[in-house]
């Protein structure tokens, strides 16, 4: 059985074997490997079921490991990386040669982050090395945020799971690509648009139909077994009771997740808990999700919060969830 525990030591000498390790950032939990590991670094695909030319993200202690996985660092990055590493950031560089193409799905870039946790900072200053981490969990399904999410998603597939308790954000990275003339935002986190674009003035937003030269680019991802329905964020009751009232004549079992109570909606919807404003909707959001499941919902309607600060990603993770290819 997959042990849970909180010996550094313990998670640095099983990666440094080829090992898994969930690992706990700020954000999410991750399936961490030696990036520098052809063999480790495919258990990581194989344990997640990921598609092999779906890039990971390596992360490192801090800036000065650039120089081993990024052929230039540019101003931009530098000035991104003064600001908010270690922090929710991943930037997209133009690779080095020293790493693998099971990395990097073939591409001709590398993403890289310097997680904030001080349970991840401590494997990666005594690793010695870059990490992959692609959250710890099968490939399209709902993130884990608790070192017990990793063993129900994963089980044996992963050798040790650090307990760094809840993460703090909840929600992945903010994904710039710089490996280019333009920087593009790639994927919204829960640093935004507008704080980037402070330090990055020609900043563009990748639309929705980009090609997925990142994590969580692929319109389907972060999804419940539950159908999620999303719903505008000035929804009331009248909304949700429209958006039920088919599911519920069918049989269905339908919850509800909002920011604040809804009252009143049909008397057979289940009301999960309140997830408070952006930051506090985005960090219980995929802790909401994972109920949805057990509480055997068919169907969750959810009200976003404003598309303002984190609640556009959380609107972001909203859309892929809810997408039925």
């Amino acid at each position: 059985m997959t042990r849970i525990g909180t010996d550094i030591d313990e998670a640095v000498a099983v990666l440094r074997a080829g090992g898994l390790v969930g690992l706990p950032t700020e954000t999410v939990y991750g399936l961490a490997a030696d990036a520098s590991s052809a063999s480790a670094v495919r258990r990581v695909f194989v344990a997640k079921g990921r598609p092999v030319d779906h890039p990971l993200i390596v992360h490192v202690a801090d800036a000065t490991a650039l120089e081993r996985w990024a052929v230039e660092v540019p101003d931009s990055a530098t000035a991104l990386i003064d600001r908010w590493w270690p922090g929710p950031l991943t930037i997209l560089l133009r690779r080095s040669s020293a790493v693998l193409d099971d990395v990097t799905g073939g591409r001709d870039t590398v993403a890289l982050r310097s997680p904030a946790h001080p349970m991840a900072q401590a494997v990666l200053s005594s690793f010695g090395g870059g990490l992959v981490a692609p959250s710890a969990n099968r490939f399209g399904r709902v993130s884990p945020t608790r070192a017990e999410h990793v063993v129900d998603e994963l089980g044996e597939a992963v050798d040790l799971v650090l307990d760094g308790g809840p993460c703090r954000i909840g929600i992945e990275s903010t994904i710039v690509d710089l490996s280019g003339p333009i920087p593009r935002l790639l994927r919204a986190g829960h640093i935004t648009a507008d704080q980037l674009g402070g330090l990055l003035p020609d900043l563009e937003v990748a639309g929705g139909d980009a090609p997925a030269v990142a994590p969580g680019m692929l319109a389907s991802h972060y999804a419940p077994n539950a159908r999620v329905v999303v719903l505008h964020a000035d929804a009331g009751a009248a909304q949700v009771d429209a958006a039920a009232r088919p599911h519920l004549a069918a049989g269905r079992r339908v919850g509800l997740l909002s920011p604040g109570p809804i009252a009143p909606v049909a008397a057979d919807i289940v009301l999960l808990d309140p997830a408070g404003p952006a930051d506090d909707y985005a960090r219980v959001l995929y802790s909401r999700l994972r109920q949805a499941d057990e509480l055997g919902l068919d169907v969750l309607i959810v009200v976003p919060p404003p598309a303002v600060g984190s609640g556009i990603a959380v609107a972001d993770r909203l859309r892929r969830a809810a997408h039925r290819s």
